[in-house]
């Protein structure tokens, strides 16, 4: 059974992140807009987001330590499960249509608290390069709502089950079997991803565990 959650929905909020830190008392909280004026990626950066767009983000109590290195890959198989079997997860925090990046995790720990963020690209007729969206059509104000509230559902089930879904995200993951490159670097075949979330890679010099706190970009390098 999925643990309970409250939802504040708006229109337009400065950080779902911090409000969603905000306002947790000791319940999962979820909180929903269409669009951030201040709104942040991984490492800080700036998120730009389509014109019909999803910020969701869910304040949970921390998991057990087995769960906190994989929070980030167990939120995107929830988004990939909402999704559908057509998106796929880039490992360690983007969701991708194809070759063209749709969505983006962000997990932020603090003390006992996880703020997981999820922001999604619902419609964007003009996006930039490498860019995407869910539909082709606008679906609408009420899509962000339904999408996002799926997505914590999954998401608060998964993060008490036991394993974690390993052998799913790996059947997600369009990273492995990749030739890839990081800064400052490193290149290498990414052959797995481990139980600890960490990508296993098939370098030079022989195999090492990427883990997504020390890897600021992971790309495919050129065909």
């Amino acid at each position: 059974m999925a643990t309970p959650y409250s939802v504040l929905r708006l229109e337009e909020a400065p950080s779902t992140q911090d409000l969603a830190r905000a306002r947790y008392a000791g319940r999962p909280v979820l909180v929903v807009a269409d669009r951030q004026t201040e709104g942040r990626g991984r490492f800080g950066n700036l998120w730009e987001s389509a014109p019909r767009a999803m910020a969701a983000s869910l304040a949970l109590q921390l998991p057990a330590e087995g769960r906190r290195a994989v929070l980030s890959l167990i939120a995107g198989i929830a988004a990939s499960r909402v999704l559908g079997d057509s998106f796929g997860l880039k490992w360690p925090n983007d969701v991708m249509s194809g070759e063209e990046k749709v969505g983006g995790i962000l997990v932020e720990a603090s003390g006992d608290l996880a703020v997981v963020g999820f922001g999604l690209n619902l419609w964007w007729p003009e996006a930039p390069i490498g860019i995407g969206a869910v539909h082709r059509d606008d679906p609408g104000v009420s899509e962000a709502g339904r999408t996002a509230e799926l997505w914590a559902g999954e998401l608060l089930v998964m993060v008490s089950e036991s394993p974690w879904p390993q052998g799913e995200y790996r059947d997600r993951c369009v990273t492995l079997g990749r030739r890839l490159t990081w800064q400052p670097d490193g290149s290498g075949l990414a052959i797995d991803v481990a139980a600890d979330g960490s990508l296993v890679v098939e370098t030079d010099r022989g195999v090492i565990a990427l883990r997504s706190g020390a890897v600021a970009h992971v790309r495919r390098e050129a065909d």
